[in-house]
């Protein structure tokens, strides 16, 4: 005994091509909300460090990665300015102090090579972008959240 059944699926797969369609678009809008996440807790971090001179504050960023996307996948970049804040490393990791520094009038941290200390001193990690990782099950959230509002399968 068999069983024969004809289906005409021609609006399912228009329903599936529309939404692939849908999916793609939505791809950037959704690796943007979660790049605001971590973008949002690496700010919070660094405010938490304290502030001098507000340049790592200032420095850090969320950009998109043309070369790193294309059709379907986005690419955010979280992280500072080494330009602007090139102290960022030392912040983020720690470093050894071998001379004095000080802050100049332009608002700038200068290391005096004149100057060492008696004894190197280790300056402790205060890491801004590491403990931001915590984040990413909250970025992935805000990423499907996006997704599914603008494919129409959520609020």
């Amino acid at each position: 005994m068999s069983l024969t059944i004809n289906a005409n699926l021609a609006g399912i797969e228009s329903l599936l091509d529309e939404l692939a369609d849908s999916a793609e678009e939505a791809a950037r809008p959704a690796a943007q909300a979660a790049a605001q996440v971590l973008y949002d807790a690496v700010k919070r971090n660094v405010a938490s460090i304290g502030r001098v001179t507000g340049n790592l504050d200032s420095a850090i960023y969320q950009v998109f990665s043309r070369d790193e996307s294309e059709p379907g996948k986005a690419t955010y970049h979280v992280s500072w300015n080494h330009k602007k804040a090139p102290h960022g490393w030392l912040v983020e990791n720690g470093h050894l102090q071998k001379y004095k520094v000080y802050l100049g009038r332009d608002g700038k941290w200068y290391t005096d090579k004149k100057a060492p200390l008696p004894s190197p001193r280790h300056v402790g990690a205060r890491p801004f972008v590491r403990p931001a990782q915590a984040q990413f099950p909250a970025a992935m959230d805000a990423a499907v959240a996006e997704l599914l509002k603008r494919i129409g399968g959520g609020s």
